[in-house]
């Protein structure tokens, strides 16, 4: 949350003139309008974005540890949705590295020719070798739907927790993208409403699912249509 709302700080506050905003409209992508934003507020750009790479690897143990949560009583939903929103995550960590490279040679070869490479590399760049880290991001869309519904099976979720989930997960995310209020800081809280109470159980080994490999088939949580 707070990393998508530095890069939207940085952005919206930027002193862009009319011409340049109307440029940045046209453009197919976000990328010449974050590397300019850059330029003008390198302290809040630079903190979101090395958020966001912090973001993508603590989120890793707390979806293993919810994948077990849920795994006690619908085994391999949980085990396949948080696999596969693990490996997701890595994809943002490839992002995140190209998002750094292109930052950087805006002091070296200045923001004009930056754009012009980016822009022209763009789909290559975003895609990645083989296209593996567009491929793993898929994952983060099937698996975040699989999580989530192994969650509320299990009870671990209700349904206003499924939903703030599946809410969160299902954010387009790439290179050099635009941060908005509704997508990126929305999402970011309704990550933390979820996952935020669930660690401090864990931290206070109050969750009973994580010291039971196994649970009876007949002993299963009521689903309600109203929780949380």
């Amino acid at each position: 949350m707070v990393r998508r709302a530095l890069r939207h700080l940085a952005q919206s506050t930027a002193d862009f003139t009319s011409r340049q905003r109307a440029y940045f409209a046209t453009q197919p992508f976000a990328a010449p309008e974050q590397l300019a934003a850059y330029t003008v507020n390198p302290e809040p750009a630079t903190a979101g974005y090395a958020l966001y790479t912090a973001g993508a690897i603590v989120l890793c143990p707390a979806i293993v540890v919810l994948a077990r949560m849920a795994a006690t009583r619908s085994l391999w939903p949980a085990r396949l949705g948080g696999a596969m929103v693990v490996v997701g995550l890595f994809s943002r960590l490839y992002w995140a590295g190209v998002d750094e490279t292109a930052l950087q040679l805006i002091g070296t070869l200045g923001l004009e020719r930056t754009t012009e490479i980016v822009m022209d590399l763009y789909v290559d760049i975003s895609y990645g070798p083989w296209r593996v880290p567009v491929s793993a991001a898929f994952g983060l869309y099937v698996g975040t739907l699989l999580l989530g519904l192994a969650a509320f099976r299990s009870g671990t979720f209700g349904t206003g927790r499924l939903v703030l989930f599946l809410f969160s997960g299902w954010l387009w995310t790439g290179v050099l993208k635009r941060s908005e209020p509704i997508d990126g800081v929305l999402s970011g809280a309704a990550l933390c409403l979820v996952l935020v109470p669930l660690g401090i159980k864990v931290l206070r080994d109050a969750v009973p699912e994580l010291r039971t490999q196994t649970q009876p088939a007949g002993d299963r949580t009521p689903l309600r249509v109203l929780s949380w």
